[in-house]
C-alpha cells in the first residue's frame, strides 16, 4: 500500500463536509518502519469540513490489530476505536509543529494524511498489552504454568496470621504507653 492513498485533494471541493475512508493494514506500518502488529485490519474514516478560511479534518479509526502478550508472549487480537481532530489553516509555509493545528502554504492544493493516521494509532496501542485470557484467568498457556510453578509464595497468605516486625511492636508500645 502506497501513502499516495492518503492524499485528500481539496482544491476542487465546496464548502461544507465531505467523507472519505481508507482501510489500513501491516504494509502501511511497514512504510513507517513499523513492525510490532502481526497483522492488523482497521478503518479510517476521515471527514473534512471545508469553511471559507480553514479546514476541520477528523479522524476516526476502528479495527483490530494482532499483538503479542508482554507476559506470555502468546498472539491476540486488540481491539482499536481511537480518533483525532485537526484544524488545518493556510499561511506563508508549511508548518506541522502543533499535533493539532496543520499549516499548509497559499496555492496547495492537497495535504497527506498518512503521518497523522499512522501517529494516531499507534499512540492508541497500550504500553502494556495483556492477552484477555491472562486477567480472568482463561488462557492456557505452558509460560503461565511455568510463571505460576515459580511465584514466590508469602508465608503470610499460607497461615493466614498477621506477622508483624518486633521492632514496630515496641514502637506502638511506646505508642501506647505516651497516651495514658
Amino acid at each position: 500500500m502506497e501513502l499516495k492513498a492518503f492524499i485528500i485533494s481539496y482544491a476542487g471541493l465546496k464548502e461544507g463536509k465531505h467523507q472519505f475512508q481508507f482501510e489500513v493494514d501491516n504494509t502501511f506500518f511497514e512504510n513507517f518502519g513499523f513492525e510490532e502488529f502481526n497483522s492488523s485490519a482497521l478503518i479510517v474514516d476521515a471527514e473534512l469540513d471545508k469553511k471559507n478560511t480553514i479546514m476541520e479534518l477528523s479522524l476516526e479509526a476502528t479495527g483490530s490489530v494482532n499483538v503479542n502478550c508482554d507476559l506470555t508472549n502468546e498472539p491476540f487480537d486488540l481491539d482499536i476505536d481511537t480518533s483525532m481532530d485537526l484544524v488545518i489553516k493556510f499561511g506563508n509555509a508549511f508548518n506541522d509543529d502543533n499535533e493539532e493545528l496543520l499549516i499548509l502554504p497559499h496555492g496547495e492544493y492537497e495535504f497527506n494524511i498518512a503521518q497523522y493516521v499512522y501517529e494516531m494509532l499507534v499512540l492508541s496501542i497500550p504500553h502494556r498489552r495483556v492477552h484477555p485470557g491472562v486477567e480472568d484467568g482463561s488462557l492456557e498457556s505452558d509460560v503461565l504454568d511455568k510463571l505460576e510453578e515459580l511465584r514466590v509464595s508469602n508465608p503470610q497468605e499460607e497461615n493466614n496470621t498477621k506477622i508483624t516486625d518486633p521492632r514496630w511492636d515496641a514502637l506502638k508500645k511506646l505508642k501506647t504507653d505516651n497516651n495514658l
